[in-house]
């Protein structure tokens, strides 16, 4: 029997949408595969969310291979990628439907050490009875391991658990251990479906 839902955070509770926050820097068309590449595709931003780089750290790094004219540009990425934070339809009255049927909520995500400042200005983050983020642990999904700390940390079993996530390796990663889950595309409707189909009397 289930009793409680993990969420991914990045286009699960709030869009993560690298294409939209580079074209928003209004930066000429031909440097946004350059930003893309050096920024979001970097070894830097991996190391970020393994928390074993700081952003200043990163930021260095990442604008060694970047002309001077993106430096601003790459630093809002990295710093402000969150400024404002977008919500994806529908999942906040969702995670609240869950909180109110009685259901444990927690945060499985990878993300940098300056997740903490803002996850307050998630609306949905108020339900939430804990959350596991990769930087303050050195491990990331879809690494066995966190999905086996994030059960050891909240004191949860794996087949009371279900996980929500963007991207399928992490869901794979959870099913190895022992975790059911389903790959969200950002149609909340399709996710209450799945859930319903999970068990998880959620309406429609």
């Amino acid at each position: 029997m289930i009793k409680n839902i993990l969420f991914d955070m990045g286009q699960v509770l709030i869009r993560f949408d690298r294409d939209y926050f580079v074209d928003r820097l209004g930066v000429a068309s031909e440097d946004k595969p350059l930003l893309m590449r050096e920024v979001f595709l970097s070894v830097e931003w991996v190391q970020m969310d393994r928390g074993t780089l700081r952003e200043e750290e990163a930021f260095r790094a990442i604008a060694e291979r970047l002309p001077e004219r993106l430096h601003d540009a790459a630093q809002k990425l990295i710093g402000m990628w969150d400024r404002p934070i977008l919500e994806i339809d529908g999942m906040y009255d969702l995670v609240a439907e869950l909180k109110s049927m009685g259901y444990g909520i927690y945060l499985l995500s990878n993300a940098s050490v300056r997740q903490h400042d803002y996850w307050p200005r998630i609306p949905a983050s108020r339900f939430f009875d804990g959350k596991l983020i990769s930087a303050d642990h050195h491990v990331i999904k879809p690494q066995l391991e966190i999905y086996r700390l994030c059960l050891e940390k909240f004191g949860l079993q794996a087949e009371e658990c279900f996980f929500i996530d963007d991207a399928p390796a992490n869901i794979e990663g959870a099913l190895c251990c022992g975790i059911a889950g389903a790959v969200f595309h950002g149609d909340a409707k399709l996710l209450r479906s799945q859930l319903r189909t999970a068990g998880i009397p959620v309406t429609e």
